[in-house]
């Protein structure tokens, strides 16, 4: 390669060179936003199985004092007249 192509080739591979960089910088705020975005969601994923738990365990409670109230109304005779 004679000694002007090789310049000319060094003048394109300067440009390509400082958008690569710039690339890799980008990449880097990236990866670390979307690190930043899968702890997030991992968190969300805590509190809704912790409200899944909650609800289950409320339900489970009002099972109980249903079926207390219908041992109750039927000791006391009581009939539901709907």
């Amino acid at each position: 390669m004679s000694e002007s192509s090789e310049n000319l080739v060094l003048e394109h591979l300067r440009p390509i060179r400082g958008r690569v960089d710039l690339i890799a910088d980008d990449m880097k705020e990236v990866k670390l936003r979307l690190s930043s975005l899968e702890s997030s969601l991992s968190l969300v994923r805590r509190e809704i199985i912790a409200g899944d738990e909650t609800g289950a365990r409320q339900q489970a409670s009002i099972d109980r004092i249903m079926e207390r109230l219908e041992r109750i109304e039927h000791r006391l005779d009581l009939r539901n007249e709907t």
